[in-house]
């Protein structure tokens, strides 16, 4: 995720000492996985938006542009930058994923809106589409599951 932003950031800075390359980079990442996850998965699948957002890029992207802006030095960048970034990864993704921990009551079970979004959409990955391949003839001649 960050070796675009990153080249990008590189040649704004060496050739026009530009510090917002990262950001501007990321933005134009987002905004074309917004349009591939909008026409493919909703247009074609109807698969829920909720499970198929990308990732938020943008955090780390600003602190990568800061930390080259105080400092000035590529290699400050690439290490306490680089850093920033990969910190910042997983809690730039909380306020997308914070609703769906919300507590809702479905056939008098409670279960948070993830939960019911799953039990609604099964994947292929899900525990119930396991089970249902474990019912089948996919066993090997030892009795066990096929991979």
């Amino acid at each position: 995720a960050i070796t675009f932003p990153a080249a990008v950031q590189a040649v704004l800075w060496w050739r026009y000492r530009i510090a917002f390359g990262a950001t501007l980079c990321v933005l134009g990442l987002i905004f074309g996985e917004w349009v591939n996850r909008y026409f493919n998965f909703w247009g074609w699948t109807y698969f829920p938006i909720n499970f198929v957002f990308p990732s938020q890029l943008i955090p780390g992207a600003i602190v990568l542009d800061v930390v080259l802006l105080i400092s000035g030095s590529m290699q400050l960048t690439a290490v306490v930058g680089g850093l920033g970034f990969g910190l910042l990864f997983y809690p730039g993704n909380w306020p997308m994923i914070a609703p769906l921990h919300l507590p809702v009551e479905y056939n008098g079970m409670m279960m948070t809106l993830a939960d019911l979004s799953g039990y609604h959409y099964v994947r292929t990955g899900m525990p119930e589409y396991i089970r249902m391949v474990e019912k089948g003839t996919l066993r090997t001649f030892g009795k066990d599951v096929a991979p």
